[in-house]
């Protein structure tokens, strides 16, 4: 992911655990945070092309059906400093 910002996503869904993808799709995070926002208004899913899920080494891309998720934290590291969800 050379050319963006490495972004942790970490998404909270209704009733299930946390989803947590790095991406490198957006040059930082406000550019992030509008684009999650314009797809919860939009209700569509979020599409990511340059994404590890979980950690994982392989950038894969990823869709992400936001319908169920209540909450979203963009953040340039994935640590409990990172504060708490709104």
């Amino acid at each position: 992911m050379p050319d963006n910002v490495a972004l942790i996503i970490r998404f909270h869904p209704v009733g299930g655990e946390d989803v947590s993808v790095m991406s490198g799709d957006f040059d930082g995070e406000p550019e992030a945070l509008e684009a999650i926002a314009r797809a919860v208004d939009e209700r569509r899913s979020l599409v990511l092309t340059r994404a590890r899920y979980d950690r994982e080494t392989d950038v894969n891309g990823v869709v992400i059906n936001l319908a169920n998720v209540v909450s979203v934290r963009v953040s340039k590291t994935d640590s409990a400093e990172a504060g708490q969800y709104l």
